[in-house]
């Protein structure tokens, strides 16, 4: 039973994770058709490096503001849930409803931030961002994306340690965007101020860019989609992706901070390249891409 009581938050993430794959995949067909997207040329090598690029300086900005204007930076981020909430809502609601989910939503997040509307909202936007940038990046530019964010990501939680002083400052705002799934009953994130151990941690980056290729593998390969929705290549890379969580969490239950991009990422295209070879894309098609 205490096997289980260790264990049961880690498979809760596990589900997080998938639940967000799934979700990108069916929001990236009404984005499609929107064309809501981040770049204009999907095959551009350029576009990881702007996608990078940005990641940096947001992190940078939030990290100087944060010691001196913590109320701003909750607001900006507070801005972005609810613009990314509205182009997930509009992609099955007319623009007054969209507008006003959006609204309901983020009000609820700023008023009550407890773990489990921190992690509704977040696995809306985390869905919502990868179906974006996955449907904005063909498949190369979608790979060395996810080999410099893990390299970024190992970087940024061992040697500089900012990741870590961002997360801590990012649950005491108690913003959605650290997926937070309590190891006791007890736990209340809103009586919270810093990371803790009776919760289980993860970052939605760490879900979103895993998921990019998968709705990615999804949309620019010709493969076939079982029951008319997801291919093999994108299965797989889902599946990869849990391979590299379960990979991740035998030293993240050793209580320590630990960079997730690296498993998550690798295992990611890993799964990629498995569901390939058994959907028949030849090496010839992938290296095209």
């Amino acid at each position: 039973m205490r096997k289980l009581r260790v264990w049961l938050p880690y498979a809760a993430m596990a589900t997080i994770i998938i639940a967000v794959q799934v979700s990108a995949l069916f929001l990236a067909t009404p984005f499609e058709v929107q064309n809501v997207k981040a770049f204009e040329n999907p095959e551009s090598a350029i576009n990881p490096l702007i996608f990078v690029l940005f990641i940096l300086a947001f992190t940078a900005f939030v990290l100087v503001l944060v010691r001196f204007k913590a109320a701003l930076i909750h607001f900006i981020i507070l801005a972005a849930v609810a613009f990314t909430l509205l182009y997930v809502f509009e992609a099955f609601f007319p623009l007054m409803p969209a507008l006003l989910l959006a609204g309901a939503f983020t009000l609820v997040l700023y008023k009550y931030p407890e773990w489990y509307v921190v992690n509704f909202v977040g696995l809306l936007i985390s869905a919502g961002a990868a179906a974006i940038f996955g449907i904005s990046l063909a498949i190369l530019p979608t790979m060395i994306l996810l080999v410099v964010l893990a390299i970024y990501d190992f970087l940024a939680v061992y040697k500089t340690k900012h990741m870590v002083a961002l997360a801590e400052s990012m649950v005491s705002m108690k913003v959605p965007v650290l997926f937070v799934v309590p190891r006791s009953l007890k736990y209340s994130l809103l009586r919270q101020n810093g990371l803790h151990e009776e919760a289980h941690i993860m970052g939605l980056g760490d879900a979103v860019i895993p998921t990019i290729l998968v709705v990615s593998a999804n949309v620019f390969l010709n493969a076939d989609r079982l029951f008319g929705f997801v291919s093999l290549p994108a299965l797989f890379t889902m599946l990869g992706t849990l391979l590299g969580y379960f990979a991740l969490i035998l030293l993240a239950s050793k209580k320590k901070a630990h960079a997730g991009l690296p498993f998550l990422n690798s295992g990611a295209i890993f799964g990629f390249f498995v569901g390939c070879l058994m959907s028949g894309v030849p090496l010839s098609t992938l290296l095209s891409l």
